[in-house]
């Protein structure tokens, strides 16, 4: 297998998919640390939305971008996101944040000092990294690649018993119709779409278990190794 420290696993796909869960513990089997690129665009979009910024002005992303440091934390059983050196790993997930971080993720410019910032930490150490175009856009020459799928129905069961489980009270009706124009909107837009690298492997997470999707992985990873 190859160094753990030049290692670079990607895992891209839609949310609700199980790319975070299975991300963290494959980046524990293999020593690596978990890059959660999401959290990153989460990070931004809450400080933009905290400071009243016009998430549709993408020379103001760009400039709060600049103005913006977000380090991630690797711990036991958990990633800490600190924004500004303040810990908004509870912040960054709202369905408020969640449902507004597209605006980000498809500025080109400030997209791209996003993309800058994950690369100069897969420089420095081997990751496991997710996200909706970390095969295709961010680190196209990983080590290796998944795409990681499951149907609309199983992935909005997983993000609603993820919500209620945290205290939130859910509409199904309308979380699944979110989810379904996330979708469209990751898979449309014109910088860093959602989609399936030539050479990424692609596993349905449907009907599969956390421990089986890993399992699938470190046989493709190991064979390869």
């Amino acid at each position: 297998m190859s160094d753990p420290q030049t290692q670079i696993i990607t895992i891209d796909g839609p949310a609700g998919a199980g790319k975070s869960t299975v991300a963290k513990q494959l980046a524990a089997e293999l020593n690596l640390s978990y890059l959660d690129t999401g959290a990153m665009y989460r990070a931004l979009t809450l400080k933009a939305i905290r400071q009243d910024v016009d998430l549709e002005d993408e020379d103001a992303l760009v400039t709060l971008a600049r103005q913006t440091t977000i380090d991630l934390e690797n711990h036991a059983s958990r990633v800490k996101v600190f924004l500004d050196d303040e810990n908004v790993s509870e912040a960054i997930r709202t369905i408020e944040v969640t449902n507004k971080t597209f605006y980000v993720a498809r500025a080109p410019r400030a997209r791209a000092i996003m993309v800058e910032w994950q690369r100069a930490i897969g420089g420095r150490k081997g990751v496991v990294v997710e996200g909706r175009d970390v095969g295709t856009v961010v680190f196209p020459r990983a080590t290796k690649k998944f795409y990681l799928d499951a149907d609309i129905g199983e992935r909005s069961r997983r993000r609603i018993a993820e919500l209620r489980e945290k205290g939130n009270d859910v509409d199904a009706d309308k979380l699944t119709a979110e989810l379904k124009e996330r979708d469209h909107k990751d898979k449309t837009r014109n910088v860093g779409p959602l989609k399936k690298a030539d050479d990424a492997i692609l596993i349905d997470s449907t009907h599969l278990s956390i421990d089986e999707v890993i399992g699938e992985m470190l046989k493709h990873i190991k064979k390869d190794g």
